[in-house]
């Protein structure tokens, strides 16, 4: 029993605590008499005190002159009723040491002065000195650690101690101020009947300058002689003392380091976006502009909405690559009412610090390029060093054209790319949904130096900071940035206090683990270097060329030889071309060859599976106008079906006979999606058609089923990738509706491609054992 503490508790100590939890609502066996003075009844006694005895007022006044925050109550004969050190008759004085009275107090209007305390709200009687050497009103509340909620006579005031719970708490359990003072006045009154006065926009205030204060005073803006107002850009960021800093932590020669070494001097950095941390258009920078605009993390707000206005109208480069599908989803949510949509972020890739200057706005999603160069530069023009190793989800696209946009910043974050190495990758967790030359291209895996960084830095950060998104979201402009500020202040300090320990169990694990990847490797490599020494040494050749240049054949590149529809027709067309020049005989058509009638059959019969499923997916409920564009479709399919079998006609004029069999079989006409089109893989032997068309559709059905086969990939990675940002990023019944309605859109092109490939899989097998084809089942099954 004694491992298990809740169980001894619970069998034998539970009645006892009870019994002195009940024992604190009576006398508790104090006596009658004041044990202070020994003479007065004793009435009174202390919440906040650790003795339990009771005492007369004026002992416990006296008692209190240096507690004038602690709770009372007073014995009525049989219970006890709350009171106050005021009603009892304290005075607070201020500008002078305790127990000390000034010749010229101040008292406060009506006598009332609120202050909040840990352990509730207290209105006292308090005395500001109106001696001619009394500091002002606000410096003497801050020589008692007062701190008053405002400067022009104050009336209200917050102890040090509480501000230092609630900053604490609001960085730690993420509790909102709201929450916060809610307690806080239960702890003053919980039964909701006698509330005080609320003073919870004095908090709020108190708090947020609280914050601030901390912060300057942690970057030494305190002790310079030219005051807060000399605070520079980044200023009070807590900085990554393992990344590289020139003139901090590198050797003097560190840009002469050899080649092999230089990657030891290289920053890593990632750039990610939220779309959890958006903010609602409810105040203006004019009335709440921010207590220190740029001085950490945000860029400095200004600036940065001049040069968005100036490149509004930027056109956007086309994406080539799946996964930027699925971060455009970002317009699917409701940007109503929002002045921001999220932000972006840079942040140090290997050990997750937040950079200086490296947060900012979004407004219509990461998909505009313009809002990440402007925050990627506002971070990196804080380094000069030579070597940058970029993670973006989306590096694929964003870094194509990233130089010629960089040379559009404003002079100050102007940054030269070119006179620095720099590397793109694409974060490991996001890689798989990336189109198959993206993975071998920006793989954290293959390149040389990044040892087993993942790139996810940015996605493990949102957690801690997503929990306050519910209160930033309400809050002005200034307000905002000024928390999430605070929070990502804190971020990096506890990531510094907890470095020495985290980087310890790391190196614990990582050191065996290096000797047992190495022999594993040198044990591979000395059997492939007996099996096949010259191969062996052709690789090696090639991967240190690779790594020295990547400009030169990349030798992780997955060697595709899979054919296209597209080119089996230019080939086909270039074969009747050139069989065209040495026939006698006339052609069946001008203009109709037998690749040509077996593709528009292929086609026809693509347009037939895309109707059967959009007529599927109307549902009970369709609206006539969504009826009326099927039907459209199905009349339009239906013309060129007709047109194309009378062309079939002239070179599988056994298809006849076919027809007329359906036409009587059947007395309903066929709707165009299940009119039967008779392409030789469809029809017996026994009806005519010519051994030249099967070969045809053999070669067009092959580069049709790798044609569908990627396809397929890239929808599957699609939607992956699209699960996933909903995941992250999509809350509400409305985002996430139309969300799922672009993960129906997906769905369907997996469907259609899955049916693709079954359709051209069936031909192949069938037409291939009457062809004598072998080998295509390698690549296909």
């Amino acid at each position: 029993m004694k491992d298990h503490p809740l169980l001894v508790w619970l069998e034998h100590d539970r009645q006892t605590y009870l019994t002195e939890l009940i024992r604190w609502e009576g006398r508790g066996g104090s006596s009658e008499i004041c044990p202070g003075c020994k003479t007065e009844a004793a009435r009174f006694r202390c919440d906040d005190c650790t003795d339990m005895a009771m005492y007369c007022q004026d002992c416990t006044l006296a008692r209190h002159c240096q507690h004038p925050l602690h709770r009372l109550k007073e014995w009525s004969g049989s219970f006890f009723e709350r009171r106050t050190l005021k009603d009892c008759g304290l005075r607070i004085q201020l500008g002078h040491h305790t127990g000390e009275k000034c010749c010229r107090p101040r008292p406060v209007v009506r006598d009332e002065f609120v202050i909040l305390h840990s352990n509730g709200l207290h209105v006292v009687s308090l005395d500001f000195c109106g001696c001619e050497t009394a500091e002002t009103p606000s410096g003497q509340l801050l020589r008692m650690r007062f701190f008053p909620a405002s400067s022009d006579k104050p009336r209200t005031a917050a102890t040090f101690n509480l501000l230092e719970e609630f900053h604490l708490l609001s960085l730690e359990s993420k509790v909102s101020a709201y929450e916060f003072y809610n307690a806080l006045s239960r702890r003053s009154d919980n039964t909701g009947l006698a509330p005080p006065k609320s003073r919870y926009e004095h908090l709020l205030r108190m708090a947020r300058q609280w914050a601030n204060l901390k912060m300057l005073k942690r970057s030494g803006r305190g002790h310079d002689p030219m005051g807060i107002s000399n605070t520079q850009q980044g200023e009070c960021a807590v900085l990554c003392p393992a990344c590289p800093q020139p003139g901090k932590n590198l050797p003097d020669d560190w840009r002469t380091v050899p080649l092999a070494k230089r990657f030891l001097h290289g920053l890593t950095i990632g750039l990610d976006a939220n779309f959890r941390l958006k903010r609602r258009a409810v105040s203006k920078d004019e009335v709440d502009p921010g207590l220190s605009s740029g001085w950490s993390y945000f860029v400095e707000d200004t600036a940065y909405k001049a040069f968005l206005n100036q490149h509004k109208h930027d056109v956007q480069e086309k994406s080539t690559c799946s996964s930027h599908n699925a971060v455009n989803m970002a317009e699917t949510k409701s940007n109503k009412g929002l002045d921001a949509t999220g932000v972006g972020m840079v942040v140090c890739a290997r050990h997750g610090f937040k950079l200086a200057n490296g947060v900012a706005n979004l407004q219509v999603g990461e998909s505009r390029y313009v809002n990440m160069d402007y925050v990627f530069t506002s971070a990196i023009r804080h380094t000069t060093v030579d070597k940058l190793n970029i993670s973006y989800d989306i590096a694929c696209q964003w870094h194509k054209a990233l130089p010629h946009r960089l040379s559009k910043m404003p002079l100050p974050l102007q940054v030269n790319l070119t006179k620095k190495e720099v590397t793109y990758f694409v974060p490991k967790f996001h890689l798989p949904a990336h189109i198959a030359p993206c993975q071998w291209t920006y793989s954290f895996n293959w390149i040389k130096g990044v040892g087993r960084t993942d790139g996810e830095a940015p996605e493990r950060g949102w957690a801690n900071i997503n929990p306050i998104a519910s209160s930033t979201k309400e809050m002005g402009p200034g307000h905002r940035r000024d928390t999430i500020d605070d929070h990502f202040g804190d971020w990096n300090w506890k990531k510094i206090t907890a470095m020495g320990a985290t980087l310890l169990k790391k190196i614990a694990e990582a050191v065996p683990e290096r000797n047992d990847h190495q022999d594993d490797f040198e044990e591979l490599d000395s059997s492939l270097a007996a099996k096949y020494p010259e191969q062996l040494l052709q690789w090696k050749k090639e991967v240190e060329a690779w790594e020295a240049d990547a400009s030169n054949p990349n030798p992780f590149e997955v060697k595709n030889d899979s054919v296209t529809q597209a080119s089996i027709r230019l080939q086909l067309a270039q074969d009747e071309a050139k069989a065209a020049t040495q026939e006698t005989e006339p052609p069946l058509h001008p203009d109709v060859t037998p690749s040509v009638l077996v593709g528009a059959g292929i086609d026809l019969e693509d347009q037939q599976r895309r109707l059967r499923s959009d007529t599927a997916r109307l549902g009970l409920h369709a609206t006539d106008l969504q009826k009326a564009k099927i039907q459209q479709r199905s009349n339009a399919l239906m013309r060129r079906i007709e047109a194309w079998a009378k062309l079939q006609m002239l070179f599988m004029p056994g298809v006849a006979a076919l027809r007329d069999l359906s036409q009587t079989t059947y007395e309903e006409p066929e709707v165009p999606e299940a009119f039967a089109l008779y392409l030789p893989s469809q029809i017996s032997r026994k009806v005519v058609c010519s051994p030249n068309l099967e070969m045809v559709e053999f070669q067009l059905r092959e580069g049709q089923a790798h044609d569908a086969l990627n396809e397929l990939r890239q929808a599957l990675r699609s939607r992956s990738y699209m699960l996933k940002f909903k995941d992250r990023f999509l809350r509400g019944q409305g985002a996430n509706t139309r969300a799922r309605n672009c993960l129906k859109n997906v769905d369907a092109k997996v469907s259609a491609s899955a049916a693709k490939y079954r359709s051209a899989y069936t031909a192949l097998r069938i037409l291939g054992p009457l062809l004598g084809q072998v080998g295509w089942q390698s690549k296909l099954r």
